[in-house]
């Protein structure tokens, strides 16, 4: 499923965005959002106007968001990447996130007509020594 849409095309550059003069301890986390049937529109919007502005609120890094061009994933998925300091810090800082009243709220004014996402898959990277930093 993931060849289809071409993770590594996707994943490409994402080493030239860590930040110069990191020590390499940074961690990225690939999420894959699989949406309800007609629902990715909602859940853009979601992450358009409310969680970016909560993730960065919470120390997450948003790298970029992708959705795919080709079938079957066309218009049921999501895909993007964060970044934090550690594991660590990944795990406080989304608690923090799931934790925080706003976003509560607006997951379940979003979720009024039903759930947005049927599935996420979560995948913890580290660059390579031989991405490109800048």
């Amino acid at each position: 499923m993931l060849k289809s849409v071409g993770v590594a095309a996707m994943l490409h550059g994402v080493g030239a965005l860590a930040a110069a003069g990191e020590d390499g301890a940074a961690v990225f986390e690939l999420r894959v959002y699989h949406t309800a049937e007609g629902k990715l529109p909602a859940l853009l919007t979601r992450f358009r106007e409310h969680t970016v502005g909560i993730f960065t609120r919470h120390g997450i890094t948003s790298i970029a968001y992708w959705t795919p061009l080709d079938e079957p994933l066309k218009d049921r998925t999501l895909f993007y990447v964060l970044k934090y300091p550690s594991r660590e810090e990944a795990a406080r800082r989304w608690k923090a996130f799931q934790d925080d009243p706003e976003w509560q709220k607006v997951k379940a004014e979003s979720e009024a007509n039903g759930k947005l996402v049927e599935k996420v898959d979560s995948t913890f990277l580290q660059l390579t020594d031989f991405s490109p930093k800048v």
